[in-house]
């Protein structure tokens, strides 16, 4: 697990007291109110809050912070439960605030493929993203790389990969779940701001950032503009937002699934790999490997 980072933000934003860990017992399921009646696992306590969201039902409880007694062995549970623990200073902070990756996390595609794709080299790009996210291939000279290869494409198919874009299940509602509670949702991208930003808007994120692909002539040149946003980059945005909206480096839930994303992880008070690439993994409290974005809303005790 990764420490919790002391924050930078100034003497006015203080952490909540310390007091107990959630403990969330959870197994895949549609978790409506048509779904089938689910017994619950005689490792889950009496007294455990059933809950249920998009793609997934369970159990969550408290225990005494650090008490590892109050977890269930994952050895005792039924086929395909598993276990996630939020740590008392990340359960207990307020406010909160949620920070993603966008390819392969907030929405289910890799956008630099669908780009590629239209030029005819997709399995070339997905081969190097594949081993960028392994943290095999620096991210920058990477993504250099990759956008060469969309060099000459009609800027017009950024509509079509926009219109192809589809957010993971869950995403609007922990979305809306965070904000009612008010509190912000941000994404931060090695991807492209001319799909991000109708996805943002489609969405109702707060923030965002993303790199701009360079446009002339209605035509990609195969160049990026300005700063990369890597690993280092992804972090200063968390640190920015949360510290600009008040909220303690405890109160931010950060997801994503690649190694791009592990400087953001480390600066988060709850840092969750989303059915992540092993090299994020070691950096994680959770390692969320159900495909909805929805637990994320009961992990924050929504």
């Amino acid at each position: 697990m990764p420490p919790i980072v002391s924050p930078s933000t100034g003497p006015d934003i203080v952490p909540s007291s310390i007091g107990t860990d959630l403990v969330l017992v959870y197994a895949p399921g549609s978790g409506g109110a048509d779904s089938d009646p689910v017994s619950t696992p005689p490792v889950v306590p009496a007294h455990a809050e059933p809950v249920a969201g998009v793609g997934f039902h369970g159990w969550r409880w408290h225990v005494q912070a650090g008490d590892a007694a109050g977890r269930p062995d994952l050895g005792l549970l039924p086929e395909w439960h598993t276990v996630a623990v939020v740590p008392a200073a990340a359960l207990e902070a307020r406010p909160k605030m949620l920070v993603m990756d966008v390819d392969s996390t907030l929405i289910r595609q890799e956008v630099i493929e669908l780009l590629a794709a239209h030029a005819g080299r997709e399995a070339e790009v997905a081969a190097v993203t594949e081993a960028a996210m392994r943290g095999e291939l620096d991210f920058t000279q990477s993504l250099h790389h990759r956008v060469k290869a969309l060099a000459g494409l009609d800027a017009a198919v950024i509509d079509q990969v926009v219109a192809a874009v589809e957010p993971q299940p869950g995403a609007r509602e922990v979305i809306g779940a965070f904000q009612a509670a008010g509190w912000q949702v941000c994404a931060v991208s090695g991807g492209f701001t001319q799909v991000l930003a109708p996805l943002a808007a489609d969405l109702g994120l707060d923030q965002y950032r993303a790199n701009d692909l360079e446009i002339v002539e209605g035509r990609l040149t195969g160049r990026v503009l300005g700063t990369v946003v890597d690993r280092a980059v992804k972090a200063e945005m968390l640190r920015a937002w949360s510290s600009a909206a008040g909220v303690h480096a405890d109160g931010v839930i950060a997801a994503g699934d690649g190694a791009n994303d592990i400087d953001m992880l480390q600066a988060a008070g709850l840092a969750v790999a989303f059915c992540a690439k092993p090299a994020l993994r070691a950096h994680a409290h959770v390692e969320l490997d159900l495909p909805s974005l929805d637990v994320l809303r009961v992990l924050a005790g929504l």
